[in-house]
């Protein structure tokens, strides 16, 4: 960072003289830090896959959490800060219980999307906070159909049909683009997310550290077993 732009580098509230919040971009950087994710839609829901980085033989793999779910039909998948994704993954439970409570009936992935990303905007214009250093990758099925949703720490959302956060996203999103095709089976979409994901970390996915959550219309969200997880890495790198 240039000496001229500290003063603008030290506050969230200041701008620069170019338009940049330069807070939001360094909690952008620490999603780019952060381990690979990614998500995509089939015919009747979305699969979420993560690469939980297991840096240690030690550390057991399923005392790290990357994928959490919202509601019973909604989960998300973090890349970045995982406290702060819990602490927007508890405010955004929070917000699905009241909209439940309040209407008799499940909230809506966007409106909620929407909530979690207004929330993380407030925390880009007030002094005395930081930034959420975390992305989510929202994955539902509604009244609407499966929905993805891409979340930023500037508090903007996007919605996509595959979509990847992390270290590893310009691979990922390169495999995306050339091999994902709508009206995918469910299998199939777990098999091209895997590949995605292995191409996302170089080649070094390694299946006891990965992670599936799956939303479907037929069915509840829930993360699948380690052993069937293992079972679907191994065929599809195998395959790769």
């Amino acid at each position: 960072m240039q000496p001229a732009n500290m003063a603008y580098d030290r506050a969230i509230t200041v701008f620069s003289p170019d338009g940049r919040l330069f807070q939001v971009e360094y909690a952008r950087e620490a999603v780019k830090r952060g381990t690979t994710t990614v998500g995509l839609k089939y015919k009747t829901g979305v699969v979420l896959i993560v690469d939980k980085r297991v840096t240690s033989n030690l550390v057991e793999p399923g005392s790290i959490e990357k994928i959490f779910e919202i509601d019973n039909h909604i989960g998300c998948a973090t890349s970045g800060l995982v406290a702060d994704a819990r602490a927007l993954i508890d405010r955004a439970r929070v917000d699905a219980q009241i909209n439940e409570i309040t209407y008799n009936e499940k909230i809506p992935v966007k409106t909620l999307v929407k909530r979690i990303c207004d929330f993380k905007q407030t925390y880009t214009q007030y002094g005395g906070v930081r930034p959420f250093g975390t992305a989510l990758l929202v994955a539902g099925v509604d009244d609407t159909g499966a929905r993805l949703f891409a979340t930023d720490p500037s508090g903007a959302l996007m919605e996509y049909k595959a979509s990847s956060e992390g270290a590893g996203r310009n691979g990922a999103m390169e495999h995306f683009e050339s091999q994902y095709k709508d009206d995918l089976s469910m299998e199939e979409a777990i098999d091209l997310g895997i590949k995605a994901l292995n191409k996302g970390t170089e080649g070094k996915l390694n299946p006891d550290a990965t992670e599936i959550g799956v939303v479907d219309k037929n069915f509840k969200f829930h993360i699948i077993t380690p052993g069937k997880t293992k079972e679907y890495v191994t065929k599809a790198i195998g395959g790769s």
